[in-house]
């Protein structure tokens, strides 16, 4: 699979790990930045990655700033970007399951390096549920096109 990755400072040094372990895993990761620990801003690399996705570059992105939530509220600003922070097993299953989740975003300040591998890993591993999902998906959309014409 095609993933693209990126993060601000605070997540910086979980993005360099996830990036190795979808990398070990057989994907194709491309990195958006940021390139080391010096203060920046989420806004920045969570617009370059919602977007790419948005535009059907790459099947999947993953977002990783300190708690996981500037970068997600920022990805779901984007047409077509379902994203959602995960903080556990569970989380990172029903991202994919219940919400059709393209955008995984993670606190790096939040997570150990082994509870986020997990999290991706469900995330990537559980199909998206359709039924009842897809109907309610299906309102998120409408709301969506309400204020996107």
């Amino acid at each position: 699979m095609n993933i693209v990755i990126g993060s601000d400072h605070g997540g910086f040094a979980l993005k360099e790990d996830i990036k190795k372990f979808l990398q070990g895993k057989g994907h194709n990761v491309i990195d958006f930045g940021t390139y080391s620990e010096e203060s920046c801003d989420y806004p920045d690399y969570a617009l370059l990655v919602a977007e790419a996705v948005s535009r059907g570059d790459y099947g999947r992105g993953i977002l990783i700033d300190g708690t996981g939530g500037g970068v997600c509220l920022t990805a779901n600003k984007v047409r077509g970007i379902r994203a959602v922070t995960a903080y556990n097993h569970l989380t990172g299953a029903y991202a994919s399951e219940h919400d059709d989740c393209n955008v995984l975003c993670l606190g790096g300040k939040m997570l150990g390096t082994l509870l986020a591998r997990d999290i991706v890993t469900q995330w990537l591993e559980t199909p998206f549920g359709e039924g009842r999902h897809r109907k309610r998906l299906d309102k998120v959309k409408s709301v969506e096109d309400r204020y996107y014409r």
